[in-house]
């Protein structure tokens, strides 16, 4: 068994800037002072992900999720440390991401197919099992800017589990959408697990996590808290299991 992924010693920090009066601005500029700060969103991570390992990235909102998630990606570099990846990447890092909302659906598939490496012969093979996956069939020529964000997602998710990934990288996409449908994503990621992919997957939802995840990370103000099983992980962060939470 090779490494898919190794997240070593990661740091990453925004600058943020405050919103300010033009008064303030002059007045912060004769005395000095600056007008920004720097917030940390990840402080010195690491973890190792073997090949065909699923791991849930878990945590309060803020805790560095989403921003570990792609650094993993590629779509952000790290202030330190590095990132290593082996393989193919997908990534449904944010719903609709890689849509352009002045194109169609069908535009968009090819689009969103070829930001995944998939070449144009393969998404013709492919167009016909992408659309049916996604129940788009009816809205596949209208501007996706017309899209709900269910619909967004439909389509995103329909393209990024049929391309020929290593790794997938799920952020809360089972959280859009209807039940149906949600189903019907977990059924093709429990699929892909099975087909020995390697996934990262950020979720609120501890059932999901439970299904879907060999291992857990716990994040908390950027720092991670925990590393070990996913059930350890999910007792670790108090999740709590309610008849809402989807299978």
């Amino acid at each position: 068994m090779s490494t898919s992924v190794i997240v070593d010693g990661v740091s990453k920090r925004f600058k943020m800037t405050s919103q300010r009066t033009i008064k303030q601005v002059v007045v912060d500029a004769v005395r000095r002072r600056s007008t920004s700060y720097s917030f940390t969103a990840l402080d010195r991570v690491s973890f190792t992900l073997e090949q065909g390992e699923s791991i849930g990235l878990m945590g309060l909102n803020g805790s560095g999720k989403s921003t570990l998630l792609k650094l993993i990606s590629g779509v952000m570099a790290p202030d330190e440390g590095e990132v290593l990846t082996r393989g193919r990447i997908a990534g449904l890092i944010e719903v609709g991401a890689g849509l352009h909302p002045d194109l169609s659906g069908r535009e968009n598939i090819y689009l969103n197919g070829a930001i995944l490496g998939m070449s144009e012969a393969e998404i013709d093979r492919k167009f016909d099992s992408i659309l049916d996956f996604s129940e788009m069939e009816k809205f596949l020529d209208s501007e996706v800017r017309h899209y709900s964000s269910g619909q967004f997602m439909r389509l995103a998710f329909a393209v990024a589990v049929h391309t020929d990934c290593d790794i997938f990288l799920i952020d809360e996409v089972l959280a859009v959408g209807d039940q149906p449908f949600r189903k019907k994503c977990m059924k093709r990621i429990l699929e892909l697990k099975g087909e020995g992919r390697t996934m990262v997957f950020v979720s609120h939802n501890p059932k999901q996590v439970l299904r879907i995840c060999d291992r857990g990370v716990v994040l908390d103000g950027g720092k991670m808290v925990f590393e070990g099983t996913a059930a350890d992980a999910v007792k670790k962060i108090n999740y709590e299991i309610t008849d809402e939470d989807e299978d």
